[in-house]
């Protein structure tokens, strides 16, 4: 069903620290940077093999990366695995048993549809997944 890893999102107080640090430290590719006003994050895409890292700042503390944050600080936020159709996707994966958070997919960062998954029916992971726009 999962194609591949697409991006572990990591959450972030400093975007521009973050960057620094897996850019210039770890030499990643920066791919792209956007805010996700629906989601109420700035998000970035470094690139690393086939996938990325998400780095991920709230635009406010009551977002739920911004809750997340305060609850458990700076660090990995969510696996997210690439589909080729997010549709059927989440037809398999709530026949499966496996509780949804979104049962209908939400536009993400680069116009992808996204879904994530309870992370109490994934072995405590918060787990996105992902139909890239066309050309990505």
């Amino acid at each position: 069903m999962f194609g591949r890893i697409d991006h572990i999102g990591v959450a972030v107080e400093d975007i521009d620290a973050a960057i620094e640090l897996y850019r210039d430290g770890f030499g990643m590719e920066l791919a792209h940077r956007e805010t996700v006003e629906s989601q109420g994050v700035e998000a970035v895409l470094l690139d690393v093999g086939d996938g990325h890292v998400e780095l991920l700042a709230p635009l406010g503390p009551d977002t739920p990366v911004g809750k997340y944050l305060a609850k458990n600080g700076t660090g990995l936020h969510h696996v997210a695995y690439a589909v080729d159709d997010i549709d059927s996707a989440l037809e398999k994966i709530a026949a499966a048993g496996i509780q949804l958070i979104d049962s209908e997919p939400r536009v993400g960062i680069r116009d992808s549809r996204v879904a994530f998954l309870h992370p109490r029916s994934t072995g405590g992971v918060l787990t996105e997944i992902v139909e890239p726009a066309g050309g990505h």
